[in-house]
């Protein structure tokens, strides 16, 4: 699944290629995909005439910002966004057509047809699922030292399932997470809450580090993730721990391992993460 450095890759070249463009009509060849409303044909209506001002990003969702809605849009396993030329051939796979008063199409292509669109009047779309329950954004100034330190002092969960945990903060998937666990040398199996003030503070800058230097190299492409454009993400390269099972670390050389973790694959080298309980403070 698509994790922040990769949908934000997708937000921004959404952004040089469809800002301005004016919704003509809209053809839905998967109804399933749409949310909200229930009536598509009333998802349909309410687009029309709609121009596209922003395209901007909650935690893993684009938010398309219209005239007068917010289309919430998640990719899920392989959803794509792509512009294409009025009555360019298209596949099975494509879902969603939004046809602009400029001949240009933006379709929505997914092949596990997994993704989700839902249509908020505008204003609305924080106050419902299902942006309403999702935490703060690791790049804001509400994602502290303080504010890590509190969520983790107060459950004995790990800490691997706590920073994926979408309501704490969001963004973070298998990737990212195992990638800042390993540079903060700290064991996915620990308990939040016995994790230490400094070994808090390094994990709070690693997780910005690791998505600041994933969102510059446009994400990872560990599976079949493009963005718009069709362009792979190039951070794969500088992957630590994920999907590296039986190859040698690359600080240490000791064999990454992989075992489950919050219902999750996890991988980790377990001499840069031994597995060492800290005391409570």
């Amino acid at each position: 699944m698509p994790e922040l450095p990769e949908v934000e890759t997708v937000r921004r070249t959404l952004q040089q290629l469809v800002i301005g463009k004016t919704i003509e009509y809209v053809d839905v060849r998967w109804p399933k995909m749409i949310k909200k409303p229930d009536n598509l044909d009333e998802f349909k209506m309410l687009l029309q005439g709609q121009t596209i001002h922003q395209v901007d990003r909650r935690g893993k969702f684009l938010k398309f910002m219209l005239d007068d809605f917010v289309l919430v849009s998640h990719l899920r396993m392989e959803g794509r966004y792509g512009l294409y030329s009025k009555g360019e051939e298209y596949d099975k796979h494509t879902h969603v057509m939004f046809t602009f008063t400029d001949g240009s199409e933006l379709r929505y292509r997914d092949v596990r047809k997994f993704g989700t669109m839902h249509l908020f009047i505008k204003g609305k779309e924080e106050e419902a699922l299902p942006l309403s329950q999702l935490g703060v954004e690791p790049f804001s100034p509400q994602f502290t030292v303080e504010y890590l330190q509190n969520k983790l002092k107060s459950t004995s969960r790990s800490i691997k399932a706590v920073l994926l945990d979408q309501q704490i903060v969001v963004g973070l998937g298998n990737i990212y997470v195992d990638e800042a666990l390993f540079r903060s040398g700290l064991y996915p199996e620990i308990h939040a809450n016995e994790v230490s003030s400094e070994q808090i503070t390094r994990l709070h800058n690693e997780i910005i580090d690791t998505l600041k230097e994933a969102v510059e190299q446009g994400g990872s492409t560990v599976r079949s993730y493009v963005n718009t454009q069709g362009q792979i993400g190039l951070f794969q390269l500088k992957i630590f721990v994920y999907g590296r099972k039986g190859e040698p670390c690359k600080k240490c050389g000791t064999m990454i391992e992989k075992r489950v973790v919050a219902g999750r694959g996890t991988h980790y080298c377990p001499k840069c993460q031994p597995v060492v309980v800290s005391a409570m403070e």
